[in-house]
């Protein structure tokens, strides 16, 4: 989590609120090393191989929602984040979901990301974020259906 979000932003969860989030009945973790494989089972600490990257949603109904994708700096650049958004969407699917939500800072590079799998702007909230530094940041909802 901390080397995959640049702490001036503020964007990595803690533990608390990873472990609270997944505590839910419908969060929903994804998580891959670095050959793109797919980590299975708790306890995820337990497993033997290098965390390259997770995304972690949260669904209700015919929706789901992007809560956090990310992909370690060392392992960026190889298609991970495109496999993890291809699993989730396979996944979502088997749940019976019709649209993915997603919701970043203006100006983050996930964008390319996002609009390579299909995901389109559908508003934006002005100041929404706090920032590091104190300052604010747009955030922009995106959407896509499955």
């Amino acid at each position: 989590m901390n080397a995959a979000f640049d702490p001036a932003f503020g964007e990595a969860w803690n533990s608390r609120q990873v472990s609270d989030a997944l505590a839910m009945p419908n969060t929903h973790a994804i998580v891959m090393d670095s050959d793109g494989n797919e980590i299975k089972g708790p306890p995820l600490d337990s497993v033997p191989c290098e965390t390259a990257g997770f995304v972690l949603t949260r669904h209700g109904a015919d929706e789901e929602e992007l809560l956090l994708i990310a992909v370690t700096p060392s392992c960026r650049g190889r298609g991970l984040g495109q496999a993890l958004i291809k699993k989730l969407f396979q996944q979502a699917n088997a749940r019976g979901v019709a649209r993915i939500f997603l919701e970043m800072r203006r100006g983050n590079p996930a964008i390319h990301l996002y609009r390579r799998s299909g995901f389109e702007p559908i508003g934006e909230r002005i100041n929404y974020y706090r920032l590091a530094s104190g300052g604010k940041a747009d955030a922009i909802t995106f959407a896509r259906k499955i």
